[in-house]
This record gives C-alpha cells, structure tokens and sequence, in this order.
C-alpha cells in the first residue's frame, strides 16, 4: 500500500509524504526529563558533600563546642558554659598577646612581600634572557616544605654561629637574639614567610599583568612616559583587583600562621618562646586544645579567629567598594 503511494505521489510530481514517528514511550520521556533537569546537580553534588563534611560540619560543631567546657581525654563529656569561653579570653592576657602578635607578624611579612611581589613581577612582565628559568625559581620557595625551609632560616637566626649575626657585625651590630626578643623573633618569622611567599604573588601579579593590553603601554610610550610612570599609573589601576586579592590571602594567611612559629621555636614552639613573644592565635589555639586538653576554649579562639577575617575582610570590601564609587563617580 505504501508503495502504491509513493509511485502515485511520484507519478503526481508532488514529494511522498513521510510516515509519523513512533511515539515516544512515556516512561524513557520522563527518564529523559529527570536526566536533562538532574545532571547538572549530580555532577556539582560531589564538591557539596565534601564541602559539608569537611568544612561546614566541623565549622558548626567548633562553634557548638565553644559553648561547652570540653576535655580532651573526655570528649563525648560536655559541660554548658555559654559565652564564659569568650569572656574569658577578653579577660586573658596572653590572648591579647597572641592577637598582638599575629598583627605584627602578619603586618611586617605581609607589606614587604607584596611589594617585592609586584617588583619581581613587573621585572618578569618585560622580555629577559632566561624568563622562563626566572618564573620557575620564583615559584621555588613556595614549593619547598615548610619544615625544611625554616630549619635553614634557624641556622642562618642562630644567635651564636648564625650567618646574619655574622653579617651584622660587620655594619656594628652585634649579640642580636633571634629567639628570646620579641621583635627580632617575629623578623625572623616574617622573615620565612616573605621568602616563602613572594614567588606565589610575583606569578600571580605577572598574571594579571599580561592582561593588561599592550596599546596602553604604547600609547603611553609615545607620550613620553618611562617604565616608572607606565608602572604607576597604568599596571597598578589595571591590576586593582588582583591586589586587593593578594592583600585578603595574605590577611587569611597571617592570621593562620602556625608552622613556621612552631618549628622556629623548636622547643618551646608551640607557646612562643618563654615569653610568648612570638605565639600566635592559631599556636594559642593548639596550646588550649592538645597540651591543656580544653577543646572547648580552644573552639571559642577557632570561631574569634574567624570573626576577626570576616571583619578585616568586611572593612577590605567597603574599602574597595569606596574606591569603585570614587572612580565611577570621577
């Protein structure tokens, strides 16, 4: 019959009209809706439930922890304390010590190494022999253990044979103690941290600042601008979001500082030095949960701690946010 059509229609010069499709079955319709409509979560589920076992759970449980008086040995024992955890760290002077110190320590290591950053990255931004070499051993210290790279730096602090004692008595200075002062301690600690660091934000500043289209270094050229002027007034406006990103890493980074105090401090690492001239929040914070085995104090300095970054970071965002409107508005 379907052959007897086609000739008609081919006899008649008109095109042979095409059978109906077979519908669908109703049950593979819904499975390819379901299919269509759930993929996209099922592929994105695996990073959520990591997420929620691995950093939004703990984060919720440090903060109901924090409530309690906890002891280490007896941890499925708890104790209602309300807010008394953090009354008493407003009350507490090494807190306020350890805050102290964080500050300075993340201040004196967070400002050079920025600023050697954007150097070492406007110098690798222009065509040198052996480039590449460079931007391989800039990324070098970040990519060597922390363990390793502060017992050298202990050796090069040590007060009796330490090559930068050696190298300061040469200009007068002599008998400088890298552990028991506060302020040559937290150099010294600073000290690592920069060197460790400025590599990683000198690959992140050189980043960003090849995207920075070339006709605006032309044009600037031709104006009669030298590198210095290129540098100030085109790279660093073009580049303000990279650094106002480095900035609040680096905050977060300071803030957390723990292993480079703890191995300089050998010994007496985790409080500090004898003093406590070089404890930080998060070596309090080990100090209060393992060796004094109060996890409860010690989940009330985790939750402070993440209360201060919200805070700096709230302050960076109406800084930077300032700034937009200043410009948008100039």
């Amino acid at each position: 019959m379907a052959t007897t059509i086609r000739a008609a229609a081919k006899d008649e010069g008109t095109a042979p009209v095409p059978s109906a499709p077979r519908p669908r079955p109703a049950w593979r319709s819904r499975l390819y809706r379901l299919d269509l409509k759930g993929s996209p979560y099922a592929f994105i589920a695996p990073f959520f439930i990591c997420f929620a076992a691995f950093g939004l759970f703990p984060l919720l449980w440090t903060g109901w922890l924090s409530l309690h008086y906890v002891d280490l040995l007896k941890p499925d024992v708890m104790e209602w304390k309300g807010f008394d955890n953090y009354t008493r760290l407003w009350s507490n002077d090494q807190f306020w010590t350890a805050l102290r110190n964080t500050f300075t320590i993340g201040v004196i290591s967070t400002v050079p190494q920025l600023l050697m950053a954007l150097g070492l990255a406007h110098l690798l931004n222009y065509r040198l022999r052996g480039r590449s070499f460079f931007r391989v051993a800039v990324l070098a210290p970040y990519a060597t253990s922390i363990a390793a790279a502060t017992l050298v730096f202990v050796q090069l602090f040590n007060p009796d044979y330490g090559m930068i004692n050696w190298f300061l008595s040469m200009f007068g200075i002599h008998g400088t103690d890298w552990y028991a002062d506060t302020w040559p301690s937290q150099i010294a600690i600073s000290t690592i941290v920069t060197w460790r660091w400025t590599g990683y934000n000198a690959l992140i500043y050189l980043a960003a600042m090849q995207a920075v289209p070339k006709d605006l270094y032309e044009a600037a050229s031709l104006d009669g601008a030298n590198r210095w002027q290129q540098f100030t007034r085109i790279t660093i406006p073009s580049i303000r979001p990279t650094i106002l990103f480095t900035i609040i890493v680096s905050t977060i980074g300071a803030t957390q500082l723990f292993g480079e105090p703890m191995l300089f401090g050998g010994g007496v690492g985790v409080s500090g030095g004898s003093a406590h001239q070089f404890q930080t929040l998060s070596l309090y914070m080990y100090e209060l949960g393992w060796p004094s085995r109060q996890l409860g104090r010690a989940s009330a300095v985790a939750w402070t701690m993440l209360l201060i970054l919200l805070l700096i970071g709230l302050v960076q965002y109406l800084f930077a946010r300032r700034n937009r409107t200043k410009q948008l508005g100039g």
